[in-house]
C-alpha cells in the first residue's frame, strides 16, 4: 500500500507559476510511473503529465506541453509538477497518482494509487 499526499496548490494570477509536490509514504523501486491528473468543476479527470521513475522518461498532455514540467527526487521520494504560464483553464484539483506498470499511460484507469488532490485556481 502506498499513500500519496499532494501539496503546493493555491491561488495565482494568470501568467504566474506554481510548483506542486507529491510525497509517497514509502520508498519504492522499479520502473513504475508517477502521474499528475487534474479535474475541473463539471469536467472529467484529465491527464497532465507522467514520469517513469527509473529512467525519468516523461509524457505530457498537449494542453500543458511547454508550460509544465514533471520531475522526481529519488532521495526524497517526491514527484513535482512545475507549472508556468498558468491560464484560467488550468484551474482544477490536481491529483498525484502511481501506476505500477512500466508503460506510461494517460489513462486514469491505469493508475493504482491516488492522492486526495490539491486545488489550483488561476485568476484572469
Amino acid at each position: 500500500q502506498v499513500q500519496l499526499v499532494e501539496s503546493g496548490g493555491g491561488l495565482v494570477q494568470a501568467g504566474g507559476s506554481l510548483r506542486l509536490s507529491c510525497a509517497a509514504s514509502r520508498r519504492t523501486v522499479g520502473s513504475y510511473v508517477m502521474g499528475w491528473f487534474r479535474q475541473a468543476p463539471g469536467k472529467e479527470r484529465e491527464f497532465a503529465a507522467a514520469i517513469r521513475w527509473n529512467d525519468r522518461s516523461t509524457l505530457y498532455a498537449d494542453s500543458v506541453k511547454g508550460r509544465f514540467t514533471i520531475s522526481r527526487d529519488n532521495a526524497k521520494n517526491m514527484v513535482y509538477l512545475q507549472m508556468n504560464s498558468l491560464k484560467s483553464e488550468d484551474t482544477a484539483v490536481y491529483y498525484c497518482a502511481l501506476d505500477w506498470g512500466a508503460t506510461m499511460s494517460d489513462h486514469s484507469g491505469s493508475y493504482d494509487y491516488w492522492g486526495q488532490g490539491t486545488q489550483v485556481t488561476v485568476s484572469s
